[in-house]
């Protein structure tokens, strides 16, 4: 694991109580950009299931603001950004890749499996710790990527996750 690899991971343990508490599901926390103004991203849901929407994100913001104010985690300046995972989401935790089974996503593996890196269909939920995902391209196969080899996973936006979606909101 990484130098930043592990100060994110920090930032998260200390992050991820603060943001339960208030009833939210952290998703994810990584740094971006470059050397000159990196951005602190923060993605969180809210754990009822519910929308997010521009006050949640302000006051999980201010929340946030304070606590790394105090507790300094990351030496250098940045930019805190706070934001949804939005439709088109990462999928981040195991669980991520069961509650979307059945919709299109794409992942990308930190090393090649059967001599690609890229993978992209529809995504049939876990095996274990294996994230099950049927092809896209045409052949049926369903590739079978073990959850420590997934380096990034997220939704593709389409009409079936948008019809979901908006049927979840409106329940």
């Amino acid at each position: 694991m990484s130098a930043q690899q592990e100060q994110m991971a920090r930032v998260e343990r200390m992050l991820s109580p603060m943001i339960e508490d208030m009833g939210y599901a952290l998703v994810r926390v990584r740094m971006m950009g470059g050397k000159h103004r990196p951005t602190l991203q923060v993605m969180a849901e809210r754990a009822d299931g519910a929308e997010m929407n521009v006050e949640d994100c302000a006051g999980l913001s201010r929340a946030i603001s304070a606590l790394l104010d105090v507790e300094d985690p990351i030496a250098s300046s940045y930019v805190l950004e706070v934001s949804s995972p939005g439709i088109d989401r990462p999928l981040v935790r195991q669980a991520d890749f069961e509650r979307f089974a059945g919709h299109e996503a794409t992942l990308k593996t930190v090393r090649p499996i059967d001599g690609r890196r890229r993978f992209s269909g529809q995504l049939l939920g876990l095996d274990g710790d294996m994230v099950r995902i049927r092809l896209g391209d045409g052949s049926q196969h369903v590739a079978e990527i073990s959850f420590a080899d997934v380096a990034e996973a997220k939704l593709v936006l389409t009409d079936a996750l948008i019809r979901t979606t908006l049927r979840q909101r409106s329940q």
